[in-house]
């Protein structure tokens, strides 16, 4: 049996015996390329997120494939698509959400809001559900809601009444077979009011209560999810935790994505391969390790208690009421009805048939020119992601793939795996000017400044040998100048 993956890396299904395939959709009208590629190598399990913008085409690749089963499966991952999604799902299943109006009618919604109970949380809808808080706003008055409206011009209107949340901050919780297997509190920065991490917030892994546990695995199992992520927001005054956001696509630490295959390779495999053994709060231990360290740990494993007399069973509390199961099988009755026009303009396009049936040509990317787009032609980006990648290229000049690691949630795997999509970013010497060298990770002003009155003297840098005879480059500072620094043709 073949697998395909998208979100995962190959060494992720540690053990996995036989032939493991991979396909990629290439984003610019590779429907039918696509397809005639997963038939010929015969594949029967397709397995991986699918981006937002590409989850309509991929409703219509699904019926091109009746026997491939998608893993998560399309109606598990209708959420994924947009904020708008969140809520028809969390209302077809009598999910806790915030009070949240959508209205494709501008004018509509102006007069609600003119009424509504502030603050008002005002998101983009159609993207991802998980935008790392880059398109979520809060409007403290209809003046405020209106000239943000005006200005972003987000269609639908998407609005929530806010939720004076507990500590400032919300939870994030990731399941797997409807177990938790990761979760923590996100707080706010000092002044601020945005929890996630990639806009300033703090973590703690520490009393995660009962309640938010047992709402996550409602929402996963409503899901039908093999994997999926909430995020949960407890009211301050009530204590009641409400779904904010839930997807099936969410950063991960690899030693997570490890789990989740070890589940799936149980699950294909009708139990041959064990199913992993993850204790409930084993996060708290795990949270206490470094996060740079911790994003390099792989195959993490948990031995099971075993009670050394028969006393001890009934001595001990079992706390871990939750263990991981197998999930169902969707079916297309479980997507909600959409509230969608007809005439929606963004739908037309999505829709649009595919013009060619020839391979499309991907160039390789650069990332300090790249687009959202095209950093989302990489293997396994979410959108999340690519968010925070575009945030940080704004302010860093990428010369080599390792400065990602200053972004907390990629890690070496994922560099490897984008290796080959990745231009030679090295910045070419000769036409680097002092506010580039500066730009430009490990080389001080004063660097920089010896670096251009070296040029100035030879008049141009014929090789990066040259680069030696610099006042202050040593062996080690020379490697590390050779990695970010080319001879132009």
């Amino acid at each position: 049996m073949d697998y395909v993956l998208r979100f995962f890396d190959y060494s992720n299904f540690k053990g996995w015996p036989d032939k493991i395939e991979e396909v990629t959709y290439h984003w610019k009208n590779d429907k039918e390329r696509f397809i005639k590629e997963v038939k010929r190598k015969k594949i029967e399990i397709l397995i991986g997120n699918i981006p937002a913008t590409a989850y309509d085409t991929f409703v219509q690749i699904a019926k091109e494939l009746p026997h491939v089963r998608f893993v998560p499966s399309l109606e598990t991952q209708f959420p994924n698509k947009s904020k708008e999604n969140v809520t028809l799902f969390a209302k077809k299943h009598n999910l806790a959400i915030p009070k949240t109006e959508i209205f494709y009618d501008k004018e509509e919604g102006y007069e609600y809001l003119k009424k509504a109970k502030y603050p008002q949380i005002i998101k983009r809808s159609y993207g991802p559900s998980n935008y790392g808080g880059y398109f979520v706003h809060k409007a403290d008055s209809f003046k405020e809601a209106k000239e943000l409206l005006d200005e972003k011009k987000y269609n639908p209107i998407y609005t929530q009444d806010a939720i004076p949340l507990k500590y400032s901050g919300d939870l994030r919780v990731m399941l797997i077979g409807h177990k938790p297997v990761c979760a923590f509190w996100r707080f706010s920065e000092e002044g601020g009011w945005i929890t996630n991490t990639s806009q300033g917030g703090s973590m703690s892994y520490e009393k995660v209560p009962m309640n938010a546990l047992e709402l996550a695995v409602k929402v996963s199992k409503a899901a039908k999810a093999e994997y999926w992520a909430c995020d949960i927001g407890i009211d301050k005054n009530t204590d009641k935790p409400y779904i904010i956001e839930c997807a099936t696509a969410f950063a991960a630490f690899p030693y997570i994505r490890d789990w989740i295959c070890q589940y799936l390779m149980w699950d294909f495999s009708e139990g041959r391969f064990p199913k992993p053994h993850v204790p409930l709060f084993s996060w708290e231990e795990l949270g206490k390790i470094d996060s740079s360290l911790l994003r390099t740990m792989r195959h993490i494993g948990f031995s099971k208690y075993k009670p050394s007399c028969d006393g001890t069973w009934y001595i001990n509390e079992k706390t871990d009421k939750y263990d991981m199961e197998k999930a169902e099988l969707s079916n297309p009755s479980d997507v909600p009805d959409s509230i969608e026009p007809k005439n929606l303009p963004i739908k037309k396009e999505l829709l649009k048939p595919s013009q060619s049936d020839q391979n499309c040509a991907i160039s390789k990317v650069n990332l300090n020119n790249a687009t959202l787009t095209e950093i989302m032609t990489l293997h396994a980006m979410e959108e999340e992601l690519a968010l925070e990648i575009c945030e940080y290229i704004k302010e860093n000049t990428i010369t080599d793939s390792s400065d990602l690691l200053d972004i907390e949630s990629i890690d070496e795997q994922m560099i490897e795996s984008w290796s080959d999509d990745l231009e030679d970013m090295r910045f070419d010497i000769n036409s680097a000017n002092l506010e580039d060298l500066k730009s430009i990770k490990g080389i001080s002003d004063k660097l920089a400044q010896n670096i251009l009155d070296e040029k100035s003297k030879i008049g141009k840098f014929t090789s990066i040998y040259e680069l030696k005879n610099i006042n202050g480059v040593g062996k080690s500072k020379f490697a590390e100048l050779k990695a970010r620094l080319s001879i132009g043709e």
